[in-house]
């Protein structure tokens, strides 16, 4: 059964090229022009994933994308102004799993669609085993992340960045690594978009984000996972 894309951008032109492109290549488009259509859309079809344009006639993409967090797990690949980092940031911080530039290429959209659609599938993380540190327990079968019990909720490049830390535990990651590790492609990102994402990920596993115990920067290098302790205070 094909991949369900839900398109949401007011440019009907652009909406359309996207569309043809993409059914040519084997997904179930559906379109909308506002941001309320699309959050209907969205609990209506519970499509696989969602191209979101920032700049809407009523909601802007990002109250769009805040409110599609909180009721759905869909992927979500944003439509940004060429350039404009914060936009980018923004989007990421709100729950995005991607960004792409306008104007873009529309192969690049592809192949960035491919790689949020891969991560949330669970790609060959599925057969890994489960990963356990004190209190945090992560299990790549069902893509969840449990701390005594309680969901931390995260998007899906979020979990792979943690299931990509923790299985290196130890050994310390730079960004330009993890981003290779993560997506698998040579797709274009900016360094503050791994940074948003990791304190996005303390948020919701640390005891204290602003002092991390899990998570730990090392300064002009990057990221390393503790290594596995048993949570002792």
């Amino acid at each position: 059964m094909a991949e369900q894309v839900l398109i949401i951008d007011d440019d009907t032109r652009l909406s359309a090229m996207i569309a043809d492109y993409l059914s040519g290549n084997g997904y179930a488009v559906h379109t909308a022009a506002t941001g309320h259509a699309g959050l209907a859309d969205v609990q209506r079809r519970s499509p696989d994933a969602v191209i979101l344009d920032v700049m809407l006639p009523d909601l802007d993409g990002f109250e769009a994308c805040r409110r599609m967090r909180a009721v759905s797990d869909v992927a979500i690949l944003m439509l940004t102004a060429k350039g404009d980092e914060t936009d980018r940031i923004i989007g990421l911080e709100l729950g995005a799993d991607d960004y792409l530039p306008k104007p873009f290429n529309p192969r690049e959209l592809l192949a960035r669609l491919k790689a949020i659609l891969r991560r949330r599938r669970g790609g060959d993380l599925a057969a890994s085993r489960m990963l356990r540190s004190g209190r945090l327990e992560i299990d790549p079968g069902s893509r969840s992340v449990r701390i005594d019990g309680r969901d931390c909720p995260m998007t899906s490049y979020q979990f792979d960045l943690l299931v990509t830390l923790a299985e290196n535990a130890g050994r310390v990651l730079s960004r330009e690594q993890l981003m290779d590790l993560v997506k698998g492609e040579e797709l274009e990102a900016f360094d503050r978009s791994i940074d948003v994402h990791i304190s996005r990920i303390r948020a919701a596993i640390e005891d204290n984000p602003k002092h991390p115990r899990r998570i730990v920067t090392v300064r002009g290098v990057g990221y390393v996972f503790a290594r596995f302790q048993d949570d002792q205070k």
